[in-house]
């Protein structure tokens, strides 16, 4: 799955109703099967504890309503979210939405709370798991959004959250909506496989994929780590999220990330094109976005800012160098679905102008056709004959030459003739 997330109130002019053909066809364009649709479920506004204007949408004050600012008539807002999900189906795409099981707003009266809040989140109230009824509650938040013709839900901060609930409600909810999805936010390593056997779908790769490339990126770690995550994930990768921006995270190719978008081509290539793990683009990404009006590399999701790029509708369908390269390598990415992978660091350690510390290599292949790719995570154009390994099950080669420049990636399909 190619998954394209977008906050509604920074997309041309925040409604609804922006989201008709064009939209769609250009998330298409990158290759997305889905579009995960941010802060549509009513938050907290206009309060003296929200944070910003007109607030997170992470402080739900209704769940049973949405965002009356997002439609052209408030009065119709139901009306006109079915319309959009409707028209996201027949552009053959499926919309997810959020999920935030561990928190509400204070003023929320759809689930029981306790008088607290996580961390510094004061804008919230978080849920009371203990009290009767609190889990038909949430089971009833998510079947009434299945009920709107949703295809799946981000759940938020899922860690936090009492696990054989988790367990229980995706059981509930499959029984009703079978093919229903479900993402689960998740940071650390030691939770994959629970959140995974409590029947999520897909479970952000954070604290592997993630950190692992922004180390590489900024000198800290080696890419010989990006191997010892395949190898430590191992069936599980195929239910893994990869992602280089999200709405909690800087944007690449700020001053406070990469500094360029071209410097992140080499770790889209992998965490695209690897292996059977989906990939996440949040929305702006693929133009390059930095967030020039952020004081810490991130486009607020409190407050109202402007991002020229996401309202300059309809979006840029040639001439952009970013989307381009995007479109290439998500293009290759589906090309690629269903492959094997055969990683090709271990027998190139000794290859001259192979860098296991800045270098990735690997195989995707088929009955008839093997597709080698060389990432660079270096500021120094690389040119490899790379190794191909005797126990690959096929006749090859012996080597593939790839030249790759600075931060990119390269690759090379060949025949096989069995």
């Amino acid at each position: 799955m190619i998954l394209y997330q977008v906050l509604p109130r920074l997309w041309g002019s925040g409604r609804f109703s922006d989201w008709k053909a064009p939209a769609w066809n250009y998330v298409k364009s990158l290759g997305a099967d889905a579009v995960w649709l941010t802060g549509i479920p009513r938050h907290a506004t206009g309060k003296s504890y929200v944070k910003g204007n007109p607030g997170s949408p992470y402080s739900v004050s209704s769940w049973y309503d949405v965002n009356p600012y997002l439609a052209d008539n408030p009065e119709r807002r139901l009306e006109e979210f079915k319309a959009l999900v409707s028209r996201a189906h027949r552009a053959g795409l499926k919309v997810i939405t959020d999920f935030i099981p561990n928190h509400v707003s204070p003023e929320c009266t759809d689930v029981p709370t306790l008088p607290w809040c996580d961390f510094d989140w004061t804008d919230t109230r978080k849920v009371d798991y203990s009290a009767p009824g609190a889990w038909e509650a949430m089971l009833r938040v998510v079947l009434f959004w299945a009920g709107l013709g949703v295809d799946g839900m981000r759940c938020d901060m899922v860690e936090l959250v009492p696990r054989d609930f988790l367990g229980w409600l995706i059981g509930q909810v499959r029984k009703m909506h079978p093919r229903f999805i479900f993402i689960a936010e998740a940071y650390e390593l030691s939770n994959y496989e629970p959140l995974l056997a409590a029947g999520f779908d897909y479970l952000y790769d954070k604290s592997g994929f993630y950190d692992i490339v922004r180390g590489i990126m900024n000198g800290s770690r080696s890419a010989r780590e990006l191997t010892a995550n395949w190898q430590r994930l191992g069936p599980h990768q195929c239910r893994m999220l990869n992602f280089l921006e999200n709405h909690d995270e800087q944007r690449l190719a700020s001053n406070f990330f990469a500094g360029s978008p071209q410097k992140g081509y080499a770790a889209l290539a992998y965490g695209a094109l690897f292996g059977p793990a989906s990939f996440m683009i949040y929305a702006g990404q693929e133009l390059g976005e930095s967030a020039p009006e952020s004081t810490d590399g991130r486009t607020s999701i409190f407050n109202t800012v402007r991002v020229t790029s996401l309202q300059d509708t309809p979006l840029p369908h040639s001439g952009n160098a970013v989307l381009k390269r995007y479109r290439s390598i998500l293009k290759l990415a589906h090309e690629l679905e269903g492959r094997p992978n055969w990683d090709l660091c271990y027998c190139n350690l000794s290859t001259p102008g192979f860098d296991p510390d800045r270098h990735s290599a690997f195989l995707r292949y088929s009955s008839s056709e093997a597709t080698a790719v060389l990432c660079n995570f270096s500021d120094r154009p690389a040119g490899v004959s790379l190794r191909l390994p005797d126990e690959l099950p096929f006749p090859h080669p012996e080597v593939i030459c790839l030249n790759v420049a600075p931060w990119d990636a390269s690759y090379k399909k060949f025949l096989l003739h069995l």
